[in-house]
């Protein structure tokens, strides 16, 4: 075999059309085997004799897609020193762009024997582990475009690969659960009905099914296990798990994309599969153990600010070049549109503290590729001091913790106050205002994966995940939920019509607020998992997407509620204002009315003793159409509808009057009191003055032409 000097950059496997280049890190390694396997179960070692700046290379010519490989790292095993190394085991490549086959869990891909930690495995795991493979990088992108929606425009649709198309009926049993399910004019046509205008998948990085979970039969469904950076993860292929992951990912993106919908990543960058000191030796623990993570005063052990074994040291120049050369290979060579980040709080721990002035942050901005892509925290960690909610940098959006809490609480009748859902409906500017951002910083949601489905969150008042296998003590336990008078399912006529009117009202609320609205995959059907709040590992129906059939009317009422509220959102400006409302009448509009306005349900404009007041839990809200702040994108004023929102949460029904100063005729759009919860254009006609009863725990929504 020929064996060329090749380069030191870029890391990874790189395809040429003639040969591949390869090219490892390791500060700590003493010699790199570079190990192409092949199928019979043999390999072929190659030592990297080049070395620039601890950056071992070769090139070998007729080397093609679809090879595995993997390296054995020789060099020191000290674990009270922090290096790893161990020859041993075969390690995956940390730029793979392609990963095949899976880890059965022998013995051998440990460094240490079972039950004796402190000892040195020298079996080898190449039988046992995932392999990397040199990968094809071209496609034929066509004139596939990024959609560039205005985050004022979007609609966020978090889903995941498997679960939201493994059951769809329409779809043929071979792709069901795979990239190329995404691309199913199925599965597309039901996003752009609904509105949606962004996917947010759940991690699709490669990663690794738990040790723990094989052993009790489950498996990591969710996915925020990473073990690959660079890699779709290869189960979600239809085609194949040598490089074919990649082309029908792509495939995926672009048919997205034609449809006008842009596709955002949840990705891992805070930890990875290799877990503690108990872990395996799969990839990074192998290559360079003390340059990849956070060690702590006692090297042979990890400091962990995940929940996860351990956190990868953010302060390492190796580990800031892996992630942003992973964030611009997933938008320049895969072509998504942006990133949520899990445990972002995590990424700005360079020391200890979470600190928004850290290296990575610095990186994000100065970066001419990520930084003009969406880029949206999941702002905490579960370290000291990890909940960072509205203090991220201004390039950031958020998942706003404080919106989904205070507006569960409020439909629920509990502790919130009117002062603070009033400013979660107007886009939190007290956590997104004194440092430039917009309400649009603001990721509003009420659901996501993690914690109770829409359905389950008026249908429990506790977790019930004893099919995880941990005796109910996972999951959260505090979930602001409420069962509506009874523990899980019911035929109460009373029960169901209260639990319909808090979907509504929850969906309602969400699609009214200034912000960018976020929906979890299935809520639009009523999905439920049956009380599981943390179905990380139920990779099964409990956790899957059941599309309802035509016959099942309260899933298609439900469902044809939450896309007459979608696109009610996007008909109308009014609702996703791109600067925080001014409480004043807008200069320039010849509009004597101020942008926004708060009435009692008596009418009368709130005062200070109303807000303060311990028990309101109703309230108008008047958005005036007429006196939108912002201009459109070519200089032009914006007009829009002007609305009256009136939210009773009470118990009790209650009687509104319509404010007299602010439209003499309203059209009733939107009532959650009702069962179909009322579509635009068939409500009757309201007048100033006039007095509405709202049912208990419902929210009406009026309508003024422009």
């Amino acid at each position: 075999m020929q064996v060329w000097p090749g380069t030191a950059y870029p890391l990874g496997a790189t395809y040429d059309g003639a040969g591949t280049n390869f090219a490892l890190f390791s500060e700590v390694a003493e010699r790199i085997e570079l190990c192409l396997l092949h199928d019979d179960g043999s390999e072929t070692a190659v030592e990297l004799r080049e070395a620039d700046a601890f950056v071992r290379h070769a090139y070998l010519p007729g080397v093609m897609p679809g090879q595995r490989y993997g390296f054995r790292v020789h060099g020191p095993y000290e674990p009270t020193k922090g290096n790893r190394c161990n020859s041993s085991k075969l390690l995956m490549d940390p730029y793979a762009k392609a990963v095949s086959g899976s880890i059965d869990w022998d013995e051998a891909v440990y460094g240490y024997q079972f039950g004796q930690p402190e000892t040195r495995n020298d079996q080898d795991s190449a039988p046992h582990t995932m392999t990397s493979v040199v990968v094809n990088p071209y496609f034929d992108w066509s004139d596939d475009r990024p959609p560039r929606i205005d985050y004022h425009r979007m609609v966020i649709y978090e889903a995941h690969v498997k679960g939201l198309t493994m059951l769809h009926p329409d779809l043929p049993e071979e792709i069901r659960g795979t990239y190329a399910a995404l691309a199913h004019p199925a599965v597309i046509g039901h996003l752009v009905e609904l509105g949606v205008t962004t996917l947010e998948l759940m991690p699709v990085h490669q990663f690794v099914l738990d040790h723990r979970l094989a052993d009790a039969g489950l498996n990591n469904y969710w996915g925020y296990n990473t073990i690959g950076f660079f890699a779709p993860h290869n189960t979600y292929s239809s085609l194949g798990d040598r490089g074919q992951q990649v082309l029908e990912f792509k495939t995926a993106v672009r048919a997205l994309h034609a449809a006008g919908i842009e596709v955002i990543l949840d990705v891992v960058y805070n930890h990875t599969a290799e877990g503690s000191h108990l872990g395996p030796t799969l990839s990074f623990r192998g290559l360079d153990n003390a340059s990849y993570y956070r060690l702590g005063d006692d090297k042979r052990y990890y400091m962990d600010t995940t929940g996860t074994g351990n956190s990868l040291l953010m302060r390492s120049p190796h580990v800031l070049q892996m992630i942003m050369d992973s964030l611009r290979y997933w938008v320049t060579e895969m072509h998504v549109d942006g990133f949520r980040f899990d445990l972002a709080a995590t990424l700005a721990r360079q020391f200890h503290e979470v600190d928004r002035l850290s290296s990575f942050f610095d990186l994000v901005q100065q970066d001419p590729v990520v930084s003009q892509v969406k880029l949206i925290a999941e702002p905490w960690d579960v370290g000291e001091g990890g909940y960072q909610v509205g203090n991220f940098p201004p390039l950031w959006a958020e998942w706003n913790g404080k919106f989904r809490d205070t507006v569960r609480d409020l439909w629920r009748g509990e502790n919130a106050t009117l002062a603070e859902f009033a400013s979660r409906l107007t886009g939190s500017s007290d956590l997104y205002q004194d440092d430039g951002r917009r309400p649009l910083a603001s990721i509003n949601f009420v659901t996501c994966h993690d914690g109770f489905t829409l359905n389950d969150l008026v249908s429990y008042n506790d977790k019930h995940n004893e099919a995880n296998g941990e005796d109910n003590r996972d999951g959260e336990s505090h979930n602001r939920s409420w069962n509506c008078g009874e523990e899980g399912e019911t035929e109460d006529p009373g029960i169901l019509a209260l639990r319909g009117r808090q979907l509504r009202n929850f969906i309602a609320t969400l699609m009214l607020s200034q912000g960018v609205p976020m929906l979890s995959h299935g809520d639009e059907f009523g999905r439920t998992q049956r009380g599981n709040n943390n179905a990380y590992c139920q990779d099964n129906e409990l956790a899957w997407v059941r599309w309802p059939t035509a016959d099942e009317t309260g899933a298609q009422r439900l469902h044809e509620f939450i896309r007459t509220m979608v696109w009610l959102r996007r008909d109308h400006p009014v609702f996703r204002r791109r600067r925080f409302f001014h409480g004043r009448p807008v200069e320039g509009t010849h509009d004597e009315l101020s942008d926004i306005a708060w009435f009692t349900p008596e009418g009368e404009e709130m005062a200070q003793r109303d807000w303060q007041a311990a028990h309101a839990k109703s309230l108008v809200v008047f958005l005036n159409g007429s006196a939108i702040s912002e201009p459109g994108a070519r200089g032009e004023r914006i007009t829009d509808d002007s609305f009256l929102l009136l939210f009773n949460a009470q118990a009790e029904e209650l009687e509104f009057v319509v404010p007299v100063n602010h439209g003499k005729e309203w059209q009733l759009v939107v009532d959650t009191g009702r069962a179909e919860g009322v579509e635009p254009g068939s409500g009757r006609k309201v007048k100033a003055g006039d007095r509405l009863r709202l049912t208990d725990r419902s929210l009406v929504v009026l309508q003024r032409p422009a």
